[in-house]
């Protein structure tokens, strides 16, 4: 029945050597894991295919079984180019053993690699990622010892640095839509975003491969909307029907994270008074009326729950990489998705404008902060968590706001009377002399007239000429105890440093209103 098949026919198409290109996204977003299952399930029967190389942008599966845990067999890949690991700790583990060659590029970069690949190009040059562990200067995205081929360059172009990312062919491209007709027209009209899967299904066909298409249903031949078509049937060459896909791994279908509904206000619960809900309050505070905010994974999800309850949501713009313009993001694993997103785009475009600078501020994770400003988020406690859009953003944006915790591992905190007491210090400090991979370059940010901040529960911090300063701490904590004695270096200290905002340790509402832009 057109191009419809059977999972075992699609899974026959890829042979041993191939490049695989995956889309999709932590949470189980757009992952097309019937398929992932299907092939892992040959491979561990018949040994093939194997020596395989895998793509993805965005990191993919459930940190179990799901997504790119299913290639986390001796013998059934060689290479993986991944910007996001953290979702894959048995592929992270086999890194780490140089088992497999593996390679951490940032998450714009491969994205806009697929569709360089597409249009016949050599590869995509680019700002991003200079001064960053991703730099051929440092160790050019490669995670261990058995990696060697040098996927990154430095060039000059008028006198000034660029880094050059070398295009991959596609062999295979495994995406994931919605509803597919007989002719392979794909829809992801039910999927929370669309990612980079029409760049990269293109990206394959032109390398000469083969696009195998995930999908919920099958509808008759020219019953589609044209208009909601993402992929072409010209571009997919087998579709594979899983009647028990789900939105994400929540299971249910929301549709408003499609659009199709609008949830409520009063649907959108308001955060417990914690730590992070602290660090989200004080970092909020940084906007501005009108302003195009990119939220990142982790600690930043918390602006904007923090908007919602103030009821200043509709004041900013609020964006994430994966492509969506406007809305509540979702939090923790299913981060990528929004409730009442205004728009979704492809994640490539959505790139094109960070890199450009179309962003007024960011606000990232931290995992360490050094004396120079840099921060490191890409490998962790000795893990390669990967990097995700980070650089991308942090390099692309005006201003910067790092939110963070200011220890980990342990710190139990609460607030009393609108002062911040802790209850118990984290055993781990975050501050250290030097981080333990660059990120984030401190000095290229200095160079470029970026503002960044780095805002934790106790403590801001400001990045300036002289190094990080302290700018304000919170009422209840002391100095030196409780701020000082926890870093391996002394900060510049502001002459006039003062404290946080008693509001963010309140119970109430902060009253938030954010002020005009100048």
């Amino acid at each position: 029945m057109g191009k419809t098949c059977e999972l075992s026919a699609a899974i026959d198409l890829i042979k041993s050597g191939d490049t695989i290109g995956l889309s999709s996204c932590g949470g189980g977003l757009v992952e097309p894991d019937f398929v992932l299952k299907g092939l892992e399930k040959k491979f561990v029967e018949m040994g093939q295919p194997g020596n395989l190389t895998v793509i993805h942008a965005a990191g993919l599966g459930d940190r179990k079984e799901r997504g790119m845990n299913r290639f986390a067999h001796d013998g059934m890949v060689k290479r993986v180019i991944g910007a996001h690991w953290i979702w894959s700790p048995k592929l992270c583990q086999m890194a780490m053993d140089n088992k497999i060659e593996a390679y951490i590029l940032p998450m714009g970069v491969i994205s806009r690699l697929f569709r360089e690949t597409a249009a016949g190009g050599p590869g995509v040059i680019t700002h991003i990622g200079l001064g960053t562990f991703v730099d051929p200067d440092i160790s050019g995205g490669r995670i261990n010892a058995l990696t060697k081929e040098e996927l990154v360059e430095k060039v000059q172009i008028d006198a000034k640095p660029y880094l050059f990312y070398k295009k991959n062919r596609i062999d295979v491209a495994i995406i994931r839509g919605s509803v597919a007709d007989e002719d392979g027209n794909v829809s992801c009209e039910d999927e929370p975003v669309d990612l980079e899967v029409l760049a990269l299904a293109q990206a394959a066909k032109n390398s000469g491969g083969v696009v195998i298409c995930q999908v919920k249903r099958l509808a008759a031949t020219g019953s589609l909307n044209p208009r909601n078509v993402t992929v072409p049937g010209i571009f997919t060459d087998a579709i594979i029907v899983d009647p028990d896909q789900v939105q994400t791994y929540q299971g249910e279908y929301n549709p408003c994270f499609t659009g199709r509904y609008k949830a409520t206000a009063t649907a959108i619960a308001a955060m417990p008074l914690s730590e992070r809900k602290i660090v989200g309050r004080r970092a909020a505070m940084e906007l501005k009326k009108g302003m195009v905010v990119n939220l990142g994974f982790g600690m930043p999800d918390a602006v904007s729950a923090v908007l919602a309850e103030e009821g200043c949501d509709k004041d900013v713009n609020l964006t994430m990489e994966m492509g969506v313009i406007g809305g509540v993001p979702a939090q923790g694993d299913i981060f990528g998705a929004a409730t009442n997103p205004v728009a979704i785009i492809s994640q490539t475009s959505q790139f094109d404008f960070y890199s450009g600078g179309g962003l007024n501020i960011a606000f990232l994770g931290c995992g360490q902060v050094d004396r120079k400003g840099n921060v490191n988020v890409s490998k962790v406690f000795q893990y390669y968590s990967g990097v995700g859009g980070f650089i991308d953003i942090s390099q692309g944006t005006k201003k910067v706001i790092f939110c963070g915790t200011f220890t980990v591992r342990g710190l139990d905190v609460k607030c009393e009377g609108n002062r911040l007491k802790i209850d118990h210090e984290g055993g781990i400090k975050k501050f250290v002399n030097e981080v333990d991979h660059v990120s984030f370059n401190g000095e290229i940010a200095l160079q470029s007239d970026k503002e960044v901040l780095y805002v934790t529960e106790r403590a801001v911090f400001k990045l300036t000429k002289e190094g990080l300063t302290l700018v304000e701490i919170a009422p209840g904590v002391d100095l030196e105890k409780d701020v000082l004695a926890n870093m391996e270096f002394r900060p510049r200290i502001s002459e006039s440093l003062k404290e946080m905002d008693p509001r963010i340790f309140g119970e109430c509402r902060m009253g938030l209103r954010l002020p005009d832009r100048a």
